[in-house]
């Protein structure tokens, strides 16, 4: 048993001395291997705003990444890195098709830098550019609407100005989106005549020239939604008992709302008597909370339909079709998908229509789904807020 207990007493020992020996530090660097060897047989093909530099990777095992330095603005330098494993460097950021000049090192595992090689090339018109060159700017009810393609789908923010004291251009609306094309509109303002501008500007703050336009907004005035009130017509669609119509002109987004119950096929259609008589100018549908915007019970296409005195028989004898509609996506991503812009525009701000007919007096609104994200036959709206002028 004492020897038992000497020969344990002697590792503990052993233990607490190694502990309390200084910690070897491993370095992960190579300490050897010299410069890396630069890179050749590069080739540079131009991009919108940018390229794309394709070149051989050298032999040389101290190799650990490619990189490439370049001034994309003046004292505004950007740098792009590919790993040993890949043979591109994707050049982003210029705002001109001016000649550019970019230095391109390679790193090795310890450290060390390689002499640049340099390649000087031309970018393609970058998408400030080539969406301006697209743009319209055409007076619209409560403001502006803003015209625009975008091929390459590039991220970029249209704003809108206005000359509000003569002498100073200040921002009025910021629209972000990739899409390939759209329409958005700046509103609030009165029926009368304003100096307007818009321009495009991407994420490394390079814009492009202005487009100017004196123009007059249309009149509208905000439908009060005091006395809406649900019509429950043959081959209506009414909504879960927790989820009623009632709910698209209470006020309250993001998850309360219309549901409907999936019992009925596609298309679904509810009706709201306005409780009063308007031509209606425009309309904003709001999305139901994160799991139905661009999802599952979201409204993708759709048709609004107007009546003084609809016939009780349900039919669409005495309706008149005010607009046929599709949900707009500023991201431009496949359905299924969407960002957080995405979700601020259909659930927050609202997504924007204006009306194909707007000379119709209507008191009923028929709201017709075509098609809904998911095509699980569920339709959700959080909030419905029209524009337009009462009739006496």
């Amino acid at each position: 048993m004492k020897n038992l207990y000497n020969i344990s007493l002697i590792l503990s020992l052993i233990f607490v001395l190694t502990g309390c020996s200084e910690e070897k530090v491993t370095n992960y660097y190579e300490e050897g291997g010299g410069v890396p060897t630069q890179i050749s047989d590069f080739q540079v093909t131009p991009t919108p705003g940018g390229g794309i530099i394709t070149y051989d990777i050298p032999d040389d095992p101290n190799l650990l990444y490619v990189k490439a330095v370049y001034e994309i603005q003046p004292d505004v330098f950007r740098e792009a890195k590919s790993s040993v494993f890949k043979d591109t460097l994707k050049l982003v950021g210029f705002g001109d098709t001016d000649s550019h000049d970019v230095q391109i090192y390679s790193v090795g595992r310890n450290e060390m830098t390689s002499e640049a090689v340099s390649v000087t090339f031309n970018p393609l018109t970058p998408p400030v550019k080539s969406i301006f060159e697209t743009l319209s700017l055409t007076a619209t009810f409560g403001g502006v609407e803003v015209a625009f393609k975008n091929d390459s789908q590039a991220d970029v923010a249209l704003v809108t100005l206005i000359d509000s004291t003569g002498t100073m251009w200040e921002p009025t609306n910021t629209f972000y989106t990739a899409a390939k094309e759209g329409v958005f509109a700046a509103r609030g303002f009165e029926a009368e005549e304003y100096n307007f501008g818009v321009l495009v500007r991407d994420r490394w703050n390079n814009k492009s020239d202005t487009l100017f336009e004196t123009l007059t907004p249309l009149y509208e005035e905000l439908i009060p939604k005091a006395d809406f009130r649900s019509v429950i017509l043959p081959n209506d669609a009414p909504g879960q008992a927790s989820y009623p119509l009632s709910r698209v002109w209470d006020g309250n987004l993001g998850y309360s709302g219309y549901a409907s119950n999936r019992s009925q096929p596609m298309p679904q259609w509810v009706t709201i008597d306005l409780g009063a008589r308007y031509i209606l100018s425009r309309f904003k549908l709001f999305s139901f909370g994160n799991e139905h915007t661009y999802l599952d019970g979201g409204v993708k296409s759709f048709e609004i339909w107007g009546s003084l005195d609809p016939d009780p028989d349900g039919s669409y004898d005495s309706w008149e079709l005010l607009g046929s509609f599709e949900a707009f996506k500023p991201s431009g991503l496949p359905d299924g998908q969407y960002t957080a812009e995405d979700f601020r525009y259909a659930s927050i701000l609202g997504d924007d229509f204006t009306f194909d007919s707007v000379d119709t007096p209507v008191r009923f609104i028929r709201f017709k789904t075509l098609e809904d994200f998911g095509g699980g036959g569920l339709v959700t709206i959080s909030e419905l807020t029209f524009w337009g002028q009462p009739i006496d």
